[in-house]
């Protein structure tokens, strides 16, 4: 019998050495060989640690998340294929038909639709709350009511959340409370520390911060949550690629200072627009005339974080010169990156909505979020500057 191995497509074992790589390797293998029948059972069982196949978990994607879960003082999350995906997992993983969840009115406009459309025809009722309104989420309680789903900032309106009244609500009650914390991240919040029982990021957003990740991630401090959660995602086959997670690992490396640089600039940037001719409101959470300054700064602190959202006189067509006049700066529907985006939520996130219902949670056609990155902050305004005098113009 022949024993050679070179004569094997996929010989046994890695090359020897005496030193390791100081970056974390990608591995993309997608199966994982066991010994024999009894090892892989003491895999599964739990008696030993090691992969199997890669939907069900991966050295990559388990790397991100311990280190996400030091972030958030956290232990056993996951991550997964998108910040939707950690949204649906978590949905679809604690709930059943019956039930009923409370979602925030400004949430993100695929979680809209997710409670608005494909939770309802599953046989799972939903209300959405003003989350700024504590009371307002206890009246939209019921019997069957298994889940609230908040945004500390909301998006796009960055409308800061009653967490302290809601975690008191969910409390009384014995709801579970789901933050999506990917606005102001663990540098800026920390919600298990404020009474969440869920956690959940768009990993593809700050924490990866470069455009070129599409990741999510999900934790729950009880142990049996987060498995049901785990158990549904690896079903559903929502696993993360291999080299997302690497990238967005080395991401990470860079986070704090991404962070800290983008919200300095960002203060500077919204008091900017406020004094320029022809926008008609500025929001961000650390200025005075926030609607929920004073809530903003006992929940944050200092931490007004990345984003900036303002709304031009002039409707669509100012949109529209504006977004062909502010070169340099990407007409994009995300956030997080190194360079500064624009959105137009009534084109892109909250389309799906009516006029009407936009115009109730204060989204007009001339209004815009902007991810603010990484740029000078007097270039970055005087790119504003020219840009608003332009959408002036039209």
């Amino acid at each position: 019998m022949n024993k050679d191995k070179r004569t094997l497509i996929r010989p046994e074992g890695l090359p020897e050495s005496a030193s390791w790589p100081v970056v974390t390797p990608i591995m993309p293998s997608v199966v994982y060989a066991s010994e024999t029948p009894d090892a892989l059972d003491d895999q599964y069982e739990g008696r030993t640690a090691g992969y199997t196949y890669a939907r069900e978990g991966h050295p990559n994607a388990d790397l991100l998340a311990r280190r996400i879960d030091t972030m958030e003082d956290a232990k056993g999350g996951i991550v997964l294929g998108s910040g939707m995906a950690a949204v649906t997992a978590v949905m679809l993983g604690l709930l059943k038909a019956g039930d009923h969840v409370v979602g925030g009115d400004q949430l993100y406009g695929r979680s809209l639709r997710l409670m608005g459309q494909d939770l309802p025809r599953m046989g799972v009722a939903t209300t959405l709350a003003d989350p700024t309104d504590a009371q307002a989420i206890a009246a939209a309680i019921r019997p069957e009511t298994r889940m609230i789903l908040v945004e500390l900032v909301s998006n796009p309106t960055l409308r800061v959340a009653d967490m302290a009244g809601i975690a008191a609500v969910a409390r009384d009650k014995g709801v579970l409370l789901v933050v999506d914390n990917t606005f102001t991240t663990p540098r800026a919040f920390k919600p298990f520390a404020h009474g969440a029982d869920i956690v959940i990021h768009s990993v593809t957003k700050l924490l990866a911060g470069h455009s070129d990740v599409t990741l999510g991630y999900a934790v729950a401090r009880d142990p049996q949550l987060q498995k049901a959660i785990y158990d549904f995602a690896v079903t559903t086959g929502m696993t993360p690629s291999p080299f997302d997670c690497w990238l967005a690992e080395r991401g990470l490396a860079t986070f704090d200072l991404r962070f800290d640089r983008a919200e300095a600039t960002a203060v500077t940037l919204a008091d900017h627009l406020a004094g320029l001719p022809g926008v008609r409101r500025v929001l961000y959470p650390m200025r005075s005339d926030h609607p929920d300054a004073a809530r903003a700064q006992a929940i944050l602190g200092n931490r007004g974080c990345n984003m900036v959202s303002f709304e031009l006189e002039g409707g669509r067509a100012a949109a529209n010169a504006f977004a062909r006049a502010a070169e340099g700066i990407s007409f994009a529907p995300t956030l997080g990156d190194v360079g500064t985006t624009l959105s137009h939520p009534a084109s892109s996130s909250h389309r799906a909505l009516t006029p009407e219902g936009r115009a109730a949670l204060g989204i007009g056609e001339g209004f815009f979020r902007v991810s603010v990155g990484l740029e000078e902050p007097v270039a970055l305004c005087a790119q504003f500057t020219q840009a608003v005098s332009a959408a002036r113009g039209a």
